[in-house]
């Protein structure tokens, strides 16, 4: 058979996966994640806010990243309006996972204001991983449910928790927040490109700055990281553009 006549190799299809090995990888990620809204619940108590405020976070905002934000910056005494603004562009990325999912799952219009409630981290990384609209629907179902109950039963703990223990600092539990947020940036660290760029560039713009301006001030101006970062790199495309030419 000549290769004009040779019929094309057939495209490998994904393989399918069963919904028990779905719903078991999205149960492990929202306990491994959930049991962490522990450390949420006495960082709200560290930067004084009552229980109710601190559960409130968690149910109405859902976002692990900006909820420690907004806190952390409270406690270290900035004004609410900036802690406020720096938990909002840190939620941003959200938004972009909404435009990422909303294709591969192809919800009923019905549902997508709840499924937005999930969109975070974990629930993206779940579905993506998947290979079909089934398996991709199940996996951010599952995940974002587990995890939304957990960490919301799990702030509420450690928030009265917290309460019950007296003044968080006397038992280091004032290091929770930062230490948890921490933990949250450092899977950046080990992606290559532009991730892991932007995660050292506003971690050492973040650095840099808390020694020179107000408290809070610091996680507004990481935020910078990502333009800087988007702009070398279209810098770097329009010169190989060039080179290549």
């Amino acid at each position: 058979m000549t290769a004009a006549t040779r019929p094309p190799a057939a495209t490998a299809e994904p393989p399918a996966r069963s919904d028990a090995a779905v719903v078991r990888d999205a149960l492990g990620v929202g306990i491994a994640v959930g049991i962490s809204g522990v450390a949420f619940g006495v960082a709200g108590a560290t930067a004084q806010l009552t229980v109710w405020q601190t559960c409130a976070l968690s149910l109405l905002v859902f976002t692990g990243a900006s909820q420690f934000a907004l806190v952390g910056a409270l406690a270290a005494g900035a004004a609410p309006a900036a802690a406020v603004v720096g938990a909002l562009f840190l939620g941003v990325r959200n938004t972009f996972y909404g435009l990422r999912l909303s294709e591969r799952l192809a919800l009923p219009r019905a549902v997508r204001p709840f499924a937005a409630q999930l969109m975070i981290d974990e629930t993206a990384a779940v579905t993506l991983a998947q290979p079909d609209r089934r398996s991709a629907r199940l996996g951010f179902t599952v995940t974002g449910l587990c995890l939304f109950v957990l960490w919301n039963l799990t702030t509420l703990a450690g928030a009265l928790g917290a309460d019950a223990l007296g003044d968080p600092a006397a038992y280091g539990l004032d290091a929770a927040g930062p230490a948890v947020f921490l933990a949250l940036l450092a899977p950046r660290l080990r992606e290559g490109g532009a991730e892991r760029a932007v995660a050292v560039l506003g971690a050492a713009l973040a650095l840099g700055a808390t020694f020179v301006v107000p408290s809070g001030v610091p996680v507004l101006l990481a935020l910078a990281a990502v333009p800087l970062v988007a702009g070398a790199l279209r810098l770097r495309a329009r010169r190989a553009g060039e080179a290549a030419r």
